[in-house]
């Protein structure tokens, strides 16, 4: 990853900071798209503004966004958006979405930013370089926690109805193992675990643009995330997501996502 990447990187979360606070509690209209998921001008204008800034500085790198689609998505590096990572949070005035920016460099996502603009909190994980991966708060380094066991494990995920059928019986076996089940953060949760305070997130249903950013910034505070065959997360993949802080923790949730 070259150095401009990340400062790019940054000026990117804060465009779409920018128009997200100017929209936040505010009486806007909520659209419903295809999907039936919801969209609003914030959404468009966020992702608008964070388009701009990466094609007028990085014009051969790619580009896939929720709003906008893709724009050569074969490029070395691509660049995958999420300006408002949850919106039904953002519409209904509770601070607990995100504006994603991931970095993949020959598929693989090497930067990641969780920006919350109104708490103004920004998680960073840079999975490689010299230093070697590193997630950081504000500029903090910051670290997962241990968690030995399910039993002690708090799992959060977005929402229950996001899991239909089999993966909603493979939810329910993770969840019948844990200590703590919370429900409603988004990809807050994914900061928080990589922050020490949540141990596993498990959730289906996503698209890339959910999930990419969030790899770096969990793999950079030492935790792990896969998809729910175990597989390294990218622009293919499905929409099963589990991060642990732990590795043992993943591991025992990883077999009873798979029925073990």
């Amino acid at each position: 990853m070259l150095p401009v990447h990340r400062a790019l990187a940054e000026r990117v979360a804060d465009a779409a900071a920018a128009v997200v606070r100017s929209y936040f509690r505010t009486p806007i209209a909520v659209e419903e798209k295809p999907d039936r998921s919801p969209v609003t001008v914030a959404d468009r204008e966020a992702e608008v503004a964070m388009r701009s800034l990466i094609s007028a500085e990085r014009p051969s790198d790619g580009i896939v966004g929720e709003e906008y689609g893709s724009e050569r998505p074969d490029a070395e590096y691509v660049w995958v958006l999420d300006p408002i990572d949850g919106t039904k949070a953002f519409v209904s005035g509770k601070p607990s979405f995100g504006t994603l920016v991931a970095l993949l460099h020959r598929g693989a996502p090497v930067l990641g930013i969780i920006d919350q603009p109104i708490t103004h909190e920004r998680w960073v994980g840079i999975t490689t370089g010299t230093a070697g991966a590193l997630t950081t708060l504000n500029g903090e380094p910051v670290r997962v926690r241990a968690c030995p066991r399910l039993d002690l494990a708090m799992l959060y995920a977005t929402a229950p109805e996001m899991f239909q059928g089999a993966d909603a019986e493979a939810f329910a076996r993770v969840r019948s193992a844990v200590r703590t089940v919370r429900y409603g953060a988004d990809c807050y949760a994914y900061a928080l675990l990589a922050t020490g305070f949540v141990d596993l997130v498990a959730e289906a249903s996503l698209q890339p643009h959910d999930f990419l950013a969030l790899a770096p910034v969990v793999q950079g505070a030492g935790g792990v995330i896969t998809d729910w065959s175990g597989g390294a997360l990218g622009l293919q993949s499905g929409g099963g997501v589990l991060a642990a802080g732990d590795r043992r923790a993943h591991d025992q949730a990883m077999a009873l996502l798979g029925g073990q």
